[in-house]
């Protein structure tokens, strides 16, 4: 009887979900044209009255997977006939976005075919005719809409409040009022969609939530965060665990089945403001060579896989440092505390023992879980001071239980620098900036970051425990998350290739790009006025370091094996190693290892990627927030700066403290001006050139701190070089 019903009703209501989507897509395909009409698709499908639900559905559902494609006047085909792919939008300015599609490759898309997608939005794209050479593409449909979230600054126009976005659209935004939390004139605002139009421009807006005065700097980074999901604040059932182990401390009990290194000489290096204390070195010279001991501490001892804090963790994957501010990734309870390898406190850590020889090959190397108690807290400038020899009293106070181990680690440290040289590991110059920040939280100063000889001693000590790490997974072949450097993109060499002799430099012949080329090719511009423009185009051409658990090497370090293995409390990749090296000295086998841990490592290396690439991305747009803020001060006044970069619209020029501005085409003299991607603008009547690595000088004309931009004008007072 019931077979019967189900018979009558199928029977009565025409073919299921999936029948109709079966028939369309054939009949789609067999279709003597491309495009058919919407109304001869239904006729043909044969739609009775009450069936017409299902075909509805299906094909919304095509629609929705981006199988079908709706064109004017109510034609439909098949995407695939059409030469229409799925994607994702990934990027967004005010101008223009990016789609990176199902097959990997991004598009770009000019801003009037972007169809008001946003980032997050699913869409069919089709190729239009590219002026780069590179992918270029209109959206053709939004097939699910993604973040609905847009940040910017409140104007109001006629008493009417408008949101000038952030990126999305040059054009301003209605602002709902009434549904809207309170705000205020030049406010930073973060804001949701309420009705989407075919342009951005046309969307509506209400605000969500308000971060202050758009003109300052923390309420901008502000809106960043919000806009990135990065949360300040922990889960409740996180701090409730990190609390619980805090209050437990560091029990005789947890140093069973640990070496116990608390009479060794061992100490932390790090900067002044660190309270993350999450590395520790020891050095002695043997009768063959030297025993290298990196220390780190044993945060996977109290973040077990799957708990509160563990998914948490994992869901940050790193911690973000910004202006004078850090979100870390775990609790303070236990960043800057148990896990924090402090002056004279007991810490449990996972060491690493390298056995050096006289040139600082790895000749042997072992790992252990240790309990140690760190002499004294390193800090870099107060250790640099010593190597200089220009220490004060009370610095050789604070150091005298390891003066004598300083010269060793320096000595150690040149070894192993010369050792990479001889690897011909190309020596890129990269500068970060240091933000200065007083107690109003205002950005007061913009200087390079400092990197001492106790910098480089402390980075070559990593980079050895590092290799260290990936060496024992792979010798073990157990699953793991690699740091990896791949060969740079085809593209980019052949860029690279067809650059230098611009700038009179000859570029070494080979078959496959090796990191001894581009060492070749900086050395060639070392003393030279062309060296940092050099410098910059190899750092260009590199490909993005990443995480995978494949043991692919690492290109500019020229190491076979490399792994991060040395800060497991502000990135997630070392605390997953740390989890599978336990388990490895407690001595599981590789078939109960690679059960566990295989998908493991392939989750923790795809989602820490990820984690990295926004991490950086909030990173730098805060800090361009705060470069502006203090620039607002020096509007008017004259630097000299060298232009880092040439686009088709200008160039940009940097000064020696980092800071960097646009100078616009339009401001430069008149005339027409022909681009030489990446190298030069140069004005085709005069001969005049303004090309990468050039000085310049130029005049701070305008600042916006809300969208983080430095506009600067040649000096016109000045004869540029």
């Amino acid at each position: 009887m019931a077979k019967k019903r189900a018979a009558s009703k199928k029977a009565a209501g025409g073919c299921t979900v999936e029948s109709y989507k079966k028939k369309i897509v054939t009949f789609l395909g067999t279709y003597d044209k491309k495009l058919m009409p919407l109304s001869e698709l239904e006729t043909k499908c044969r739609t009775k009255k009450l069936g017409r639900d299902n075909f509805v559905k299906a094909f919304d559902e095509l629609r929705t997977e981006g199988t079908v494609l709706v064109r004017k006047a109510m034609k439909v085909g098949l995407c695939s006939r059409l030469n229409v792919q799925t994607g994702t939008v990934s990027r967004l300015s005010r101008t223009f976005g990016f789609v990176m599609t199902d097959g990997g490759t991004e598009y770009f898309v000019p801003g009037k075919c972007m169809l008001g997608a946003m980032p997050g939005d699913r869409v069919l794209l089709t190729d239009i005719p590219s002026r780069s050479g590179e992918p270029e593409g209109e959206v053709v449909d939004i097939i699910r809409f993604g973040s609905s979230q847009l940040t910017g600054r409140v104007e109001f126009v006629d008493g009417a409040p408008y949101l000038i976005p952030d990126t999305a659209s040059k054009n301003h935004i209605i602002i709902v009022q009434g549904e809207s939390v309170p705000f205020e004139n030049n406010d930073k605002v973060l804001t949701e969609i309420v009705y989407r139009g075919r342009r951005h421009a046309e969307h509506k807006v209400r605000v969500t939530s308000v971060f202050g005065s758009s003109d300052q700097a923390a309420s901008c980074a502000a809106s960043i965060l919000a806009l990135h999901g990065a949360e300040t604040v922990f889960p409740e059932d996180v701090l409730k665990e990190a609390r619980k182990i805090e209050e437990g401390g560091v029990q005789e009990y947890c140093f069973n089945n640990r070496e116990d290194l608390r009479d060794m000489t061992i100490f932390t290096i790090d900067g002044a403001e660190s309270k993350d204390l999450d590395d520790a070195v020891s050095v002695e010279k043997t009768g063959r060579g030297w025993l290298l001991g990196v220390h780190i501490a044993d945060v996977s001892h109290y973040v077990k896989g799957n708990s509160a804090i563990d998914k948490e963790a994992l869901r940050r994957g790193t911690s973000i440092y910004y202006a004078d501010k850090v979100i870390p990734m775990l609790p303070k309870e236990l960043s800057n505390g148990i896990c924090s390898l402090n002056p004279g406190e007991d810490r449990l850590t996972l060491s690493a023992f390298m056995d050096l020889d006289e040139q600082g090959e790895i000749r042997s190397y072992r790992f252990c879980k240790s309990v140690i108690r760190s002499r004294v807290k390193g800090v870099y400038s107060e250790i640099n001071s010593i190597l200089r020899g220009d220490e004060t009293d009370e610095i050789r106070e604070k150091y005298s239980q390891v003066l004598s181990e300083i010269p060793l680690m320096d000595k150690l440290a040149d070894i192993l620098i010369e050792k990479r040289m001889q690897r011909h590991s190309p020596d890129i110059d990269t500068t970060e900036s240091k933000l200065l920040i007083d107690e109003n939280g205002v950005c007061c100063g913009v200087v390079p970051r400092e990197r001492g000889k106790s910098e480089r001693i402390i980075e070559e000590f990593m980079l050895t425990a590092n290799e260290a790490a990936a060496r024992l997974a792979r010798e073990k072949k157990v699953p793991f998350v690699y740091r990896i450097h791949e060969t740079p993109p085809e593209a980019k060499v052949e860029a690279l290739h067809e650059l230098l002799p611009k700038f009179g430099l000859e570029c070494p012949h080979f078959t496959e790009f090796k990191p001894a080329h581009a060492a070749k090719i900086l050395e060639s511009a070392k003393g030279t006025d062309k060296y940092e423009a050099v410098n910059l185009m190899v750092l260009r051409s590199m490909a993005k370091a990443k995480y995978s658990t494949e043991p692919l090497g690492h290109f500019g370090l020229v190491l076979e094996d490399y792994a991060h293995f040395t800060s497991p409390i502000r990135r997630y990749p070392d605390l997953a190693i740390h989890r599978i090296i336990t388990d490895i000295l407690a001595g599981y086998d590789n078939q109960w290892l690679n059960k566990r841990y295989s998908g493991f490592a392939v989750n923790a290396a795809e989602r820490s990627s990820a984690a990295e690439i926004k991490a950086v991305t909030i990173e730098r747009e805060c800090e361009d927030c705060y470069k502006a803020e203090f620039m607002k001060s020096h509007i008017g006044e004259v630097f000299e700066a060298r232009i880092s970069s040439v686009t088709e619209f200008g160039f940009y020029a940097e000064l020696p403290n980092t800071i960097e501005g646009l100078v616009h085409i339009r401001t430069l003299p008149e005339g027409e001006y022909d681009y030489s991607e990446p190298v030069s603008l140069t004005e085709r009547f005069s001969g005049t050139s303004y090309t990468l690595g050039q000085k310049v000088h130029v005049v701070c004309a305008a600042v916006n701190v809300s969208d983080g931009l430095i506009d600067f004008v040649l000096d016109t007072n000045d004869e540029q070089e």
